[in-house]
């Protein structure tokens, strides 16, 4: 049996286990970085008002959450969630296909970089649609599949990285399937990270549009009234 398939308690994920192990060095990454920098802008430049409150999934040291004002988050990884807390995220342990949030409770939910560490991303987003507020918003940050970026980073998974050892990369149509299976409309969408992974040397202004050939892509769904 796959144990990537079986219980899915925060110390079963395993996807979870070397964030938990190196979050320090995980975090440190954030420290200065320019593709840091690139994707908080890419986040930043949305103009769909998103209304508290207002939590995010896979939230790991805080860091996007510190940056974007959300308050909550949630991560299977305990040790990044120390981290976060320093950073006055309130937070717990958990995982995304199993949330511990009552149904329409919140306004809007990030899931930045969490749905290639799922165990189950289709139930993930049924999650996060099943917290959120009729109209509430659903913010995803990914990497497509298809993208120099996301290569990149399969290649690192083959590799045997050990960030990257569980993690499965999707591409723009299959998260948008996802999507109106939980009755969730894409409203706005942003793409960035054109530069080669190896050669990040320049800030980026983020395009309007869905790119499977960008490193980075946000998107904001909105939840229909079903």
């Amino acid at each position: 049996m796959d144990e990537r398939k079986g219980k899915i308690p925060g110390y079963k994920y395993l996807a979870a286990k070397p964030f938990h192990e190196h979050a320090a060095e995980y975090d440190e990454w954030f420290a200065g970085s320019l593709v840091y920098t690139i994707e908080l802008a890419a986040l930043r430049s949305l103009h769909t008002e998103l209304h508290e409150p207002k939590m995010e999934v896979g939230v790991g040291p805080g860091r996007f959450a510190r940056d974007l004002g959300v308050a909550f988050g949630l991560d299977p990884a305990w040790a990044p969630l120390r981290l976060a807390l320093q950073r006055g995220v309130k937070c717990c342990q958990g995982v995304g296909e199993a949330l511990p949030v009552k149904e329409g409770a919140l306004g809007v939910v990030y899931l930045l970089f969490s749905l290639c560490f799922g165990l189950d991303p289709q139930r993930i987003v049924a999650e996060c649609s099943r917290i959120l507020k009729d109209e509430g918003h659903l913010v995803i940050g990914m990497i497509p599949a298809e993208s120099t970026w996301g290569k990149h980073l399969a290649a690192k998974k083959e590799a045997g990285n050990i960030f990257y050892e569980h993690a499965d990369f999707y591409t723009i149509e299959r998260v948008r399937q996802w999507l109106a299976r939980a009755d969730m409309s894409i409203i706005e969408y942003r793409s960035t990270l054109y530069q080669h992974p190896e050669q990040v040397d320049q800030e980026e202004e983020p395009r309007e549009a869905l790119d499977e050939q960008a490193g980075f892509v946000v998107m904001v769904a909105r939840k229909d009234h079903v």
